[in-house]
């Protein structure tokens, strides 16, 4: 199964630059990291445990049907 995850760069509230990942498809799967290889892996291990998770409990896995794209504007 494939699902589509929102990357995020930017300062932290101490002001150091970090990584942050979340899946919309998958409530609550999130994470972060100081780069984005690690934020990758993080975010990788959640979306495991998440899986993991709801076989455990006999739950079905939702859908994958988020899309991220890009739109390029003029400046």
């Amino acid at each position: 199964m494939t699902y589509t995850v929102i990357y995020e760069h930017g300062p932290n509230d101490e002001g150091r630059d970090t990584w942050s990942a979340y899946v919309p498809d998958l409530t609550g799967v999130v994470s972060g990291g100081e780069t984005r290889e690690e934020c990758e892996l993080m975010i990788r291990e959640a979306i495991e445990l998440y899986v993991e998770t709801m076989r455990d409990l006999g739950r079905p896995l939702p859908a994958a049907s988020s899309e991220a794209g890009v739109v390029e504007i003029a400046p």
